[in-house]
């Protein structure tokens, strides 16, 4: 197992970034004394002769759509390669375990923390002994993620302000969450724990990564104020030593309402804007997905992002089985009326919710009309079943994620929230209406956010 490519790491698709699990995954092997071979399967094919040479395929799962992907290549795999072990890594894997092995796909699955325990399997297969799967959670010794075989920044997403773009790197300062937010894949793996890495780590990634010519640098923690003082000690140092390079953070609303004085210190810091997960208008549906705030709480954090300078770009959730065609016309006219266009992707107005096993919408039982709304677990959707009580909701999302998927890249933002709500008038039966923006576009990032 220690030959040149006889592991071989597989990423499908990291929101354009590039891939933190191969570059993590590549440092843990390396210092272990293997020599992987990676592949990130969103910018290149498959190298048949590399899965051939393999004995140990490991694929990364961090999200929904990286499953969904990674399922296809392990199918693939199995054809070309059947005496080599199949391993799912990453925050999906574990919640899907049992359907990837019952449909022959993964020999193990890690998640959490899994590193070290990727680690542990390929010891395990060189020494012939049986590999242990499942979710860690122990505090792991990183190093340097490994990045020097992968694609080069320039070929991943990059920030787009107004007409400049500019090659955009990747870092994580921070894994798993402390909040519970019941639609979350998070909290059914952490459990409300995160772990912070080492700031000198980080830094040498990113320094790697601005050598090879990023000027932005996405922090992809899934909150980076779960710890404040650790990302706040972390961005000074970051903006003392790569003077002119941007960032990006994602923060929840009651963290940006609990340090509104550090607003403006993100701004001064370098900060090009921040992703913040609004998710509904709806108090009703906030209170369901236990997320923490309300939208007289969204009102305010605008108004503090706004006084502070910096922008925020919400994302959401529009399609729940709470969520009325009411709330749905509602949230699509306040995106336009807040004059926030040019500050959410249309892919926000698409968005619909997804319940893997092991999610708390699960776990927790609701009460009253709320109860029994998710049917059994469905293997090609990876999400436990679920049908809006009302017809038309269906129908819409369907509608909405055409034309979105179908968006033109040079098409403004404004264009297709027109368009959109075209397709919510017709459905709905409610006048379509119109907006015009009064301030430019901020910051974004060429992918737009999807999971």
């Amino acid at each position: 197992m220690r030959g040149p490519g006889e592991i071989l790491l597989l990423s499908t698709y990291e929101l354009g970034h590039s891939p933190q699990h191969l570059a993590s995954a590549l440092a843990f092997l390396e210092r272990a004394g293997f020599a992987p071979a990676a592949l990130d399967l969103s910018l290149d094919a498959l190298d048949e002769a590399a899965v051939t040479r393999a004995r140990l395929v490991a694929i990364a799962a961090p999200m929904h759509t990286a499953l969904r992907l990674g399922m296809t290549v392990a199918a693939k795999l199995r054809r070309i390669a059947p005496a080599a072990r199949i391993c799912f890594y990453g925050l999906y894997a574990p919640l899907h375990a049992e359907a990837l092995a019952e449909a022959g796909l993964a020999d193990l699955c890690l998640g959490g923390e899994y590193e070290d325990a990727l680690v542990a399997y390929a010891v395990a297969l060189e020494e012939g002994r049986a590999p242990v799967g499942g979710v860690r959670l122990e505090r792991l010794r990183f190093p340097v993620p490994a990045r020097a075989a992968l694609p080069a920044p320039a070929r991943y997403a990059h920030l787009v302000v107004g007409s400049e773009h500019r090659i955009a790197g990747y870092a994580e300062a921070s894994r798993g969450c402390l909040h519970r937010c019941r639609h979350c894949p998070i909290p059914a793996v952490y459990d409300g724990r995160f772990f912070v890495m080492p700031i000198d780590g980080v830094l040498e990634d990113i320094a790697a990564q601005v050598a090879a010519g990023a000027r932005h640098i996405t922090f992809g923690d899934p909150d980076f104020w779960n710890g404040p003082v650790h990302g706040m000690r972390l961005l000074e140092r970051f903006a003392e030593r790569f003077s002119g390079v941007s960032f990006d953070v994602t923060i929840k609303v009651e963290h940006l309402l609990r340090h509104p004085d550090r607003l403006a210190d993100l701004g001064a810091l370098g900060c090009a804007f921040v992703v913040s997960a609004f998710e509904s208008l709806s108090d009703r549906v906030l209170a369901l997905l236990d997320k923490g705030h309300t939208r007289a709480d969204l009102e305010r954090v605008l108004e503090l992002a706004e006084r502070a300078g910096l922008p925020l770009r919400p994302t959401f959730v529009p399609f729940t089985p709470w969520t009325s065609l009411t709330d749905y016309v509602e949230l699509a006219n306040w995106i336009g009326a807040r004059d926030l266009e040019g500050r959410v992707d249309p892919i926000q107005l698409a968005v619909r919710l997804l319940v893997p096993p092991g999610s708390l919408l699960l776990d927790r039982l609701l009460e009253g009309p709320e109860a029994s709304v998710f049917g059994p677990l469905d293997p090609a959707r990876l999400s436990h079943v679920w049908a809006h009580p009302d017809p038309r909701m269906d129908e819409l999302a369907e509608r909405v994620f055409a034309r979105v998927e179908a968006r033109p890249p040079e098409e403004p933002a404004s264009a297709t929230f027109s368009a959109l709500r075209t397709i919510i008038a017709a459905v709905g039966g409610a006048p379509a209406q119109r907006f015009v923006a009064h301030r430019p576009p901020a910051p974004r990032l060429s992918e737009p956010w999807f999971c």
